[in-house]
């Protein structure tokens, strides 16, 4: 996970609960019916605009973004030189059997280990990037939808949260 993610995410739930326990009372904080307005309706509101398992690739896609390192430049570059010195001293049939987490670059060496042509090689490589693309719009329309209905989700539970605490404090 990338260091500064996981010091966003720790330090913003420290400020939560910091400020919940500076500010007195952790009851005026939590309002459990607003909280259940507020993600029930936003896991709801998704859920109608999405197909459910968008929302499961989404969540799945966010835990790779935040577990998974970043591809590192200089480690593709040198599988790249690797690749061409097992091409130049083994033949291209020894590509076939490389070990390499990428699915993109692991079809591309099958493929020259097969004697495919340039033009099956473009093609597949094409539909393979063009298919990562797609997959990825999903995700981002998955997120996307779900900050746009969140506002109005979140403001409706603020507002009940802010009109059931006026009243218990008018019963007082």
């Amino acid at each position: 996970m990338d260091f500064a993610s996981l010091l966003g995410i720790i330090s913003g739930f420290a400020l939560i609960i910091i400020a919940i326990f500076l500010g007195g009372n952790p009851d005026v904080f939590v309002n459990i019916p607003g909280l259940m307005i507020v993600f029930g309706g936003t896991i709801a509101a998704t859920l109608l605009t999405v197909q459910f398992k968008d929302v499961l690739n989404a969540f799945r896609a966010a835990w790779i973004v935040f577990t998974q390192d970043r591809t590192n430049a200089q480690e593709m570059i040198d599988t790249m030189l690797e690749l061409s010195r097992i091409s130049h001293r083994h033949g291209l049939l020894m590509l076939g059997d490389i070990e390499t987490n990428s699915r993109v670059l692991q079809r591309a060496a099958n493929l020259l280990a097969e004697a495919a042509s340039e033009q099956v090689i473009r093609n597949t490589l094409q539909n393979e990037i063009d298919s990562l693309i797609a997959r990825h719009f999903t995700v981002q329309d998955v997120f996307k939808k779900n900050g746009h209905v969140c506002a109005g989700i979140w403001h409706a539970g603020y507002t009940y949260w802010i009109n059931s605490d006026a009243k218990r404090t008018a019963r007082s």
